[in-house]
């Protein structure tokens, strides 16, 4: 049904569809200027929200610029690319950070964590090469060593690590007044240099054949083998840091390298690759110098990352300006990574404008983008500035710290020092002991990893335990060593001569009171069990295994016997 209207209501209709065709084209009017003279703008651009007020407020917007790469083969935007659709594949993790569910179902006590790594096949492998060397030495004279003698030898080293008694002579460590308890009991100081002279991880007779293709010849099988063993155990989170160690070591080797800014200068290099917050080593590498034919390598950075990041997916790879560069960046993110870097100002991809420090205010930031890489200049000095190149950030965010940093730089400072941290650990209490033969300083790297790798498992499993002491990674070592040694403590039969190992030789010895064995008052009488089936009852039970004996089956010994 229609509706009446008044004149009133008539008129005024007629007025309002008058102005909203002025409207209209009053905005059009406006439309048109702002394409010609690009000065006008209609009165609805003019209403701004909050961010758009706050970021006129820090001055006019950019125009885009873009640079050229030394090379001119690379063009680099100011402005960061405009990116639709789904997000990449990027930093999608495949893995679960932490234990690997093969290493929580195998972890019972703090042994066990340490044999995670340090298995039975490379204690297999230590112990017939030393007894194959023993016999080549000693003949006749030599006394076959089993997995318990090595398990000791190495608790030794890792106690000698506790003590922080690395530079300490043998001499003062089983010393009867001064030295500690635990060495003399363990084992006679002889018996100690001897295992020391002899241990070996390879056939000597066969070495050389081996060793005209392989320099690492004499401890290649042990090492591989544990190397394979660091990703078993454990998954890196979402930063893994790559970076070169340094094992200290001033003897005789063909691949010693001299590094001058390291603490130690001279010996072994090892590319490793661990987590960013933890510091377990995930992946390591020797550095066996340059190839047979002496040809220096080329793109040895990249090598290096690709393959100690071989095997991840969905990680981002922080590392310094030795390996960062943009074919590595793009070599990462076709295996589903990203990469942090710093980045040497001598590369060609990268823009003079960007390289320069001239003119440049303190605390400022220029960055360049392509498609896919991220690059940041930051000065935080006057005439210096710091390039890095980042696959992760797509943008230009600056913190609003006072010396207002990149976050790239800031998430770059904060995971970067992942292997520097594994260095301090493991040199706080390391089991290195001085030796000529370089082998042995890389068995030794070998105990202090894989006891702090341990340590990491352990506290993973047990996060709460002695929770309150800030030296636990101290007591852990300790508790390990100890297990180590016990089992050949408990067969030895020389007791020492020095009263404090012979008091700890026959605690660990002698077993701990059970329940009362007497037929005092209230002991419970029992029948035989070896009586059986005749009918003799007795109040006396064994130690060991909590049965009923009589007087007729039971032999009596001494504390030193037991």
């Amino acid at each position: 049904m229609a509706k009446q209207l008044s004149a009133h209501d008539v008129i005024h209709q007629i007025f309002d569809s008058e102005t909203s065709e002025e409207e209209m084209q009053d905005a059009s009017c406006s439309e048109d200027v702002s394409e010609e003279g690009g000065t006008t703008e209609s009165a609805t651009e003019l209403e701004t929200t909050d961010e758009e007020q706050s970021s006129s407020d820090e001055g006019p917007a950019e125009v885009t610029v873009s640079f050229w790469s030394k090379d001119g083969t690379l063009s680099w935007s100011s402005s960061p690319p405009m990116r639709q659709g789904r997000f990449s594949s990027e930093n999608v993790m495949k893995m679960k950070p932490g234990l690997t569910r093969y290493a929580i179902s195998r972890i019972d006590d703090i042994q066990s964590c340490f044999n995670l790594f340090v298995t039975e096949p490379i204690e297999n492998i230590v112990i017939s090469m030393t007894n194959l060397e023993g016999r080549r030495v000693f003949k006749d004279k030599w006394k076959t060593v089993d997995s318990t003698d090595i398990q000791a030898y190495m608790g030794l080293l890792i106690m000698a690590g506790v003590y922080r008694s690395r530079n300490e002579s043998t001499d003062s460590l089983w010393d009867a007044d001064t030295g500690r308890a635990i060495f003399r009991a363990t084992m006679s100081q002889q018996t100690s240099h001897v295992l020391s002279r002899v241990i070996r991880f390879d056939n000597r007779e066969t070495r050389h054949q081996r060793h005209q293709n392989d320099k690492l010849a004499p401890i290649r099988e042990l090492w591989d083998k544990w190397v394979e063993r660091l990703p078993l155990i454990y998954n890196p989170g979402p930063a893994v840091t790559v970076d070169e160690r340094l094992v200290a070591f001033r003897g005789r080797c063909r691949f010693k390298q001299y590094i001058p800014n390291k603490p130690a200068k001279y010996g072994i290099k090892l590319w490793t690759a661990c987590d960013s917050k933890t510091s377990y080593a995930w992946n390591m590498q020797v550095y066996t110098g340059k190839s047979s034919s002496g040809v220096p390598e080329k793109n040895q950075g990249q090598r290096v990352v690709l393959e100690m990041t071989e095997g991840l997916q969905g990680h981002t790879v922080v590392c310094d300006n030795f390996y960062t560069s943009y074919n590595l960046g793009k070599e990462l993110l076709r295996k589903k990574n990203t990469m942090v870097g710093t980045i040497r100002r001598n590369k060609t991809e990268l823009p003079p404008a960007l390289v320069t420090n001239m003119n440049r205010d303190l605390f400022s930031t220029k960055f360049a983008f392509t498609d896919t890489h991220a690059l940041v200049s930051y000065c935080p000095k006057k005439r210096k500035n710091v390039l890095l190149m980042s696959t992760l950030h797509k943008d230009a965010c600056v913190s609003t710290r006072e010396d207002r940093k990149p976050e790239a730089i800031l998430y770059y400072n904060e995971n970067k020092g992942g292997v520097d941290n594994l260095d301090k650990v493991t040199g706080t209490y390391s089991c290195k002991r001085k030796t000529l033969r370089w082998p042995m300083v890389l068995f030794f790297n070998i105990l202090d990893v894989s006891a702090y790798n341990a340590f990491v498992a352990w506290m993973e499993v047990n996060p709460g335990w002695k929770e309150g002491k800030t030296f636990r990674r101290r007591l852990f070592l300790e508790e390990l060593g100890k297990s180590m040694v016990t089992p050949l403590i408990q067969r030895r039969q020389n007791i020492p001569r020095a009263l404090p190992s012979a008091t700890l030789v026959r605690d660990i010895q002698t077993p701990e009171p059970g329940p009362s064995v007497g037929t005092g008052r209230g002991e419970k009488r029992k029948r035989c069990t070896l009586c059986a089936p005749k009918d003799v009852k007795t109040g006396t039970v064994c130690f060991k295994c909590r049965a009923h004996i009589c007087k007729a089956h039971t032999l009596y010994c001494c504390q030193s016997c037991a």
